[in-house]
C-alpha cells in the first residue's frame, strides 16, 4: 500500500538513511558530509511550517521524500520554491518520484505558489556518481531548463555543472 503524508520528526532517521545513500555514493547532493539526526528533524519542522514536507511510504516504509523551500528570503518571492526530491535507490524507476511530486505541486497550489525551481548537479560527462537522470526525470514533469552553471560543484575529484529547471504550476 502507497501512502503520502506530511513528514514528521519521527521520519527525520529514515529520511537520512535515504540522503546518505546520495552523500557517499553520488554527486546528485554536493554534500560531502550527511548531517545528523537532528538537522532533519529540524528541517521537517521548519520546511512544514513554511511550505511542505512529505514523505512515500510504501507498505508501512518510507522510500521516498520531498519537499519545497523558499526560493530566495525576500518577500516579492514569495510564490516561488525550490523543490527537492530523493528516493531509496531500490525504489527508482517505479513511478514514486512522480507520485511525490504531484502531490506536493498540489499542496504548493493550494498555498499560492506558483513557480518551482529545481537545481540540479548535472555531469559534463555522464561517470558512476552522476548522470543525467535527474534532469530527465524533470523534464518529463514539465520542467524547463532556465541556467545552467558550469563546473560549479566538485566532488570525487570531478567537476560537475548546475542547472536550474523551473516549472509553472
Amino acid at each position: 500500500m502507497i501512502i503520502i503524508r506530511k513528514a514528521n520528526k519521527n521520519d527525520a532517521k529514515r529520511i537520512r538513511e535515504i540522503y546518505s545513500y546520495y552523500v557517499l555514493n553520488t554527486a546528485i547532493t554536493f554534500d560531502y558530509d550527511i548531517p545528523d539526526v537532528n538537522y532533519f528533524m529540524e528541517s521537517i519542522e521548519k520546511i512544514n511550517n513554511e511550505f511542505t514536507y512529505l514523505v512515500l511510504e510504501k507498505d508501512n516504509k518510507i522510500i521516498g521524500y520531498s519537499y519545497a523551500v523558499m526560493y530566495k528570503p525576500r518577500l516579492a518571492y514569495k510564490h516561488s520554491v525550490e523543490v527537492t526530491i530523493y528516493l531509496d535507490i531500490n525504489e527508482k524507476g517505479n513511478g514514486y518520484g512522480k507520485m511525490l511530486y504531484n502531490e506536493l505541486e498540489k499542496e504548493l497550489k493550494q498555498k499560492g505558489v506558483t513557480n518551482l525551481y529545481a537545481a540540479i548537479g548535472y555531469p559534463i560527462i555522464n561517470d558512476k556518481y552522476l548522470d543525467k537522470n535527474s534532469v530527465n526525470f524533470h523534464s518529463h514533469l514539465g520542467y524547463k531548463e532556465v541556467g545552467h552553471l558550469n563546473k560549479c560543484g566538485y566532488k570525487f575529484n570531478t567537476f560537475y555543472d548546475l542547472v536550474w529547471m523551473e516549472k509553472i504550476i
